[in-house]
């Protein structure tokens, strides 16, 4: 509880310190999430352009499907797994701003 204006000007820098460190925690996790995300869209770019080369060569309309099918099943897997991670990121990301704030809102539920 408040009881002094020192108290009060420790709570407002207490908080102001926990908002910089969440802000540092943001900044740094995001910028894993872009990077994360970046290199999955040039790897997808990539297998991408790989399937439309081999299907351009394809000697049969069997072998194309056959090529269609394995493009579309890797596509398939990277797009799931992209999606754990991704998820797994962004759990992070707020499991890791929420920290900072952490010992505040246990001063106040007590």
């Amino acid at each position: 509880m408040v009881q002094t204006a020192e108290d009060f000007q420790k709570i407002g820098k207490d908080n102001m310190e926990n908002a910089m460190k969440s802000f540092g925690v943001l900044s740094k996790n995001a910028q894993a999430i872009a990077v994360e995300l970046a290199d999955y869209t040039k790897t997808s770019f990539e297998q991408g352009t790989a399937a439309l080369e081999k299907l351009l060569g394809a000697k049969s309309v069997d072998q194309a499907i056959e090529i269609q099918q394995a493009y579309l099943k890797s596509s398939y897997e990277g797009a799931v797994a992209q999606a754990t991670k991704m998820g797994e990121l962004y759990t992070e990301l707020a499991k890791e701003a929420y920290k900072p704030f952490e010992g505040a809102f246990n001063k106040f539920q007590g």
